[in-house]
């Protein structure tokens, strides 16, 4: 009875803020919102590799791309106001991509064909590392000029008009798959005048990350705290005579994200406090030891992501594939998801949101279990005999977060008792210059391949299997080519695994075009991916968050991010009575 009286009492209270929400009349520009949705960020950059998903929770605030992908699975338009297909007369296929001048970016100017056409471009520079270059490969000449064989200016990609992209692809392309794969936030516009003038360190600065999305990068936590403000320019008419509220399109004014507070318990003590000064909204970064009690109140979705081991095969301790694989058996992963709680068992390397050959369907379940959920350490015994390794020494580099030390100490602990000596490192944090660059340590040694097994959150760039299963392959891994080798010879995947079966299972599937057998090949692949183990998936991630009753509206989208356009914050007008010094600095 008191819960119901309390949500009346909610609705009651909202009713009497909403006019507020839309007139802002005087000081009131909406809700500031006090939340944590993630670890600290430094690199807005969304073409740059993603390894751990609080990057892609506050990427998805600040970009968006042609299409989205919505809670069903279907993709819905987004920059792309409308688009048309055309065929030439020597048989090239194409689309025409109308974008309206819908939005702009958060300087004010209008997002036009020339921002898709840069960024289209970049990703698929030769001698840039970029992961989601083969989500284009579907366009002509796009995958020629990721290996060096043809010019950038030979892809075929054209701002025909201010407004207007022009898409032409090698042949029969799968529209739906396609317009899929531009959801994703490695193919969101980028400004080619603000990256060129200040360099590949651009998405570490509020001052030189340009967005368009309905959320605009304020602070980037230098004084402790991540913070984005609605961005005025979201799909709003910027007529002088404009009589369209700020808020029509995104309603709070700011989300704060606030790390001086301390770890997650801190951040969990200062939303169970429940006053409209604390913490309101807590994403995926809850406290180990509280997780149990917190299940039935937490909002809990699968994500399109894999916390996954990635070892380095170059270290001659891992060049058996064997001794990879006695590593994986060995870890009980029903353990590991008792004691994170939010996520389910690694099966394999897709997770469960992936499609399989149908929109909506999914590639795990169809593909089945590839890894045992449990351990078998016997069988890994066994298979250290056949490789003839009865030990070694080496470090497991993680991040430094709860969850990552807590999986990294089990693990640790299941190899020790095979023989290995085994540390962890997670000293690799942030590096500030002298010129306030930030530098991110840990990715610094990813891209380098500067480690012996290093624990990541593979994210999946789209909902289609291809991408994340093809960077496996050289000429699909998306990190280019040594220009200054004799042969021009392509980097492979970070883990420096290259197998020419997998490969021509890769080249198969990308040639082929019935779906069904196209997913029917990447299974193959996967299975072969599993047998070899350059990599050891561990968990699938699963996104949990609670909410306090102040705030309602919060949605989210298929990847698992969360939505705030739509948030509403109640009597958010009182905090700001009680904290305001009169000075207004909020307004910036």
């Amino acid at each position: 009875m008191k819960k119901i009286l309390s949500l009346i009492l909610v609705a009651l209270m909202l009713m009497t803020t909403m006019a507020s929400c839309t007139t802002l009349e005087g000081k009131d520009r909406g809700a500031v919102i006090d939340m944590y949705l993630g670890t600290e960020v430094y690199d807005f950059d969304p073409q740059n590799p993603i390894t751990d998903d609080a990057q892609l929770r506050f990427m998805s605030l600040i970009y968006e791309g042609l299409t989205r992908i919505g809670e069903n699975g279907k993709w819905v338009k987004a920059m792309m106001k409308d688009y048309r297909v055309e065929q030439r007369e020597d048989g090239v296929f194409s689309i025409v991509v109308d974008l309206g001048g819908l939005t702009r970016w958060s300087d004010g100017r209008t997002v036009q064909a020339i921002d898709f056409v840069y960024s289209w471009k970049r990703l698929l520079d030769p001698e840039a590392e970029r992961e989601g270059a083969s989500l284009l490969y579907d366009i002509r000449n796009a995958k020629a000029a990721k290996l060096g064989d043809v010019s950038i200016d030979d892809v075929g990609i054209a701002a025909v008009d201010t407004y207007v992209l022009q898409i032409e692809f090698e042949g029969e392309v799968d529209l739906d798959n396609f317009f899929t794969k531009c959801a994703s936030i490695a193919l969101v516009p980028l400004r080619e005048d603000m990256i060129s003038r200040i360099g590949e360190k651009w998405g570490t600065k509020t001052t030189t990350v340009l967005s368009n999305g309905p959320f605009v990068l304020r602070e980037i936590a230098e004084n402790g705290q991540i913070a984005v403000g609605r961005s005025t320019y979201y799909y709003l008419s910027q007529e002088k005579d404009s009589k369209e509220p700020l808020d029509k399109y995104v309603i709070p004014y700011r989300l704060v994200n606030k790390f001086t507070t301390g770890d997650e318990q801190a951040q969990l003590d200062a939303y169970k406090a429940g006053t409209l000064g604390s913490t309101i909204y807590l994403d995926n970064n809850l406290p180990l030891a509280e997780r149990a009690a917190l299940k039935k109140d937490a909002e809990v979705t699968d994500m399109m992501a894999t916390h996954t081991y990635v070892f380095n095969t170059k270290n001659e301790l891992f060049a058996d594939a064997n001794v990879r694989r006695a590593l994986s058996l060995a870890i009980d992963r029903d353990t590991i998801v008792e004691m994170i709680t939010f996520a389910k068992p690694a099966t394999g390397y897709i997770p469960y949101k992936v499609f399989d050959a149908k929109t909506g369907s999914s590639f795990r379940k169809e593909g089945g279990d590839l890894i045992a959920s449990t351990a078998n350490v016997e069988e890994a015994k066994n298979l250290l005999k056949t490789a003839g390794v009865s030990g070694g020494s080496f470090t497991i580099t993680v991040r430094d977060n709860e969850v990552d030390m807590a999986v990294a100490d089990y693990v640790k602990g299941v190899w020790e008792t095979l023989g290995f000596t085994v540390k962890i490192d997670s000293s690799l944090g942030l590096q500030l210059s002298e010129t306030g660059v930030t530098t991110d340590l840990f990715m610094e040694a990813y891209k380098a391949g500067d480690f012996d097994v290093i624990a990541v959150d593979a994210m999946m760039q789209t909902a289609d299997a291809f991408n994340a299963l093809s960077q496996f392959a050289p000429a699909y891994s998306g990190n280019g080519v040594d220009m200054a080798s004799p042969n021009y010879d392509l980097y492979g995947h970070i883990s420096g695994y290259n197998s020419e079966a997998y490969t021509a299972l890769i080249e198969s599937a990308d040639a082929e075009l019935d779906n069904a057998a196209r997913t029917a090949i990447l299974h193959d692949a996967e299975k072969m991916l599993i047998d070899d183990m350059p990599v050891c998936p561990i968990f699938f991630l699963q996104d949990a968050y609670i909410v306090s009753d102040e705030l309602t509206g919060v949605d989210s989208d298929y990847f698992g991010m969360r939505i705030f356009n739509d948030a509403k914050l109640n009597d958010y007008m009182t905090k700001k009575a009680a904290t305001d010094t009169g000075d207004d600095s909020s307004a910036s």
